[in-house]
């Protein structure tokens, strides 16, 4: 069966470079939403307990469950309805209309639009955003913004560092005036903790650097990480493929002499991709993708038992010309995981 290994030592190895950037582990919120990156919620959630994270960010109350034990503080980014709470559990704000839809007494995050405009309250609403939560007894435990362009060479990461500046002396004054007590502060994700000098905010939320990615590292000279997940792929047939015969639908591939192929037990259904066979992918050991990938198999001028059909994702996502994290995220969440 196909299968999903995690590389527990690469993992330890980003956390620990993390770390050191952030000054402690206490600075660091590991983000697993939409099943960690494809890594699989509860195996990384319980790696990175082990290592000694105590804070994580998930998509929704409902992936916040299944890790709750784990975390002594969870910050839940996009969840509309709440049939369950935890004192552990932080609740992004979004737009000022989800006020009223908060639970009494919860712990929320006020999120800040500072030029992303994608979700977030503007600078001028804060002070009705504190309001409006008092009014209700809820905590206000953070306030945050997102980078639109951390991994990228424009003045945006500035600009908005500097309007998140004024949104916190804004926020200072608000929570004096109103006798709150100050909330942390949090802005940066893995491309913004690299390019920040001398990280003073309150923790910092990553993501793919924990996994072992870094778009755009060449362009910011950013850590070398090491990528934690490899995709296997088990032999389904054999067979000798004669000059002049073609594979797969539509026929894409058409062998230009005898050679023996096998198919193998990944396909577009698992969430490797079709290719889109102007660029020949190429194992890590250098078996090719023969012809078009199918629902549930892929064919490999190979007769290995198993194959690694990645370890290292950069190369595909150049051929699917999107990120790494798309590739992975991809991935079917009921294919196997297993901790090596």
């Amino acid at each position: 069966m196909a299968k999903i290994l995690l590389n527990k030592n690469n993992l330890f190895y980003n956390l620990d470079v993390i770390s050191k950037k952030a000054a402690s582990k206490q600075k660091v919120a590991v983000v697993l939403k939409d099943n960690a990156y494809g890594h699989g919620l509860v195996e990384i959630g319980t790696l990175a307990k082990e290592f000694g994270i105590k804070k994580a960010v998930v998509r929704t109350i409902d992936d916040a469950i299944k890790i709750e034990k784990l975390f002594d503080y969870i910050l839940i980014l996009a969840e509309k309805s709440f049939h369950t709470y935890s004192h552990n559990f932080h609740i992004a704000l979004n737009s000022l209309e989800d006020i009223d839809k908060l639970p009494q007494n919860s712990n929320i995050h006020i999120k800040v639009d500072t030029g992303m405009h994608r979700n977030g309250i503007s600078i001028d609403e804060l002070e009705k955003a504190f309001l409006g939560l008092s009014k209700k007894n809820i905590n206000i435990t953070g306030v945050f913004t997102h980078h639109k362009a951390a991994d990228e060479l424009t003045a945006d990461f500035f600009w908005q560092k500097e309007n998140f500046s004024l949104v916190k002396n804004s926020v200072k004054n608000i929570c004096e005036k109103l006798l709150l007590p100050i909330p942390a502060f949090h802005s940066c994700n893995s491309a913004a903790l690299f390019r920040t000098e001398n990280f003073d905010e309150d923790f910092t939320r990553v993501g793919t650097a924990i996994y072992g990615y870094l778009d755009n590292a060449g362009v910011f000279e950013f850590p070398k990480l090491k990528p934690v997940m490899s995709l296997w792929a088990s032999k389904l047939s054999t067979r000798i493929l004669k000059k002049g015969q073609s594979i797969g639908y539509a026929g894409t591939f058409t062998a230009r002499e005898d050679m023996r192929v096998s198919t193998y037990d990944v396909g577009y259904g698992d969430g490797f991709l079709r290719l889109n066979e102007r660029k020949l992918y190429t194992t890590p050991k250098g078996y090719k993708v023969l012809g078009r990938v199918s629902m549930d198999n892929l064919s490999l001028d190979t007769d290995d038992e198993e194959v690694c059909i990645f370890d290292d994702v950069r190369k595909l996502a150049k051929v699917h010309d999107t990120i790494t994290y798309e590739i992975t995220t991809t991935l079917n969440p009921n294919i196997e995981k297993e901790i090596i």
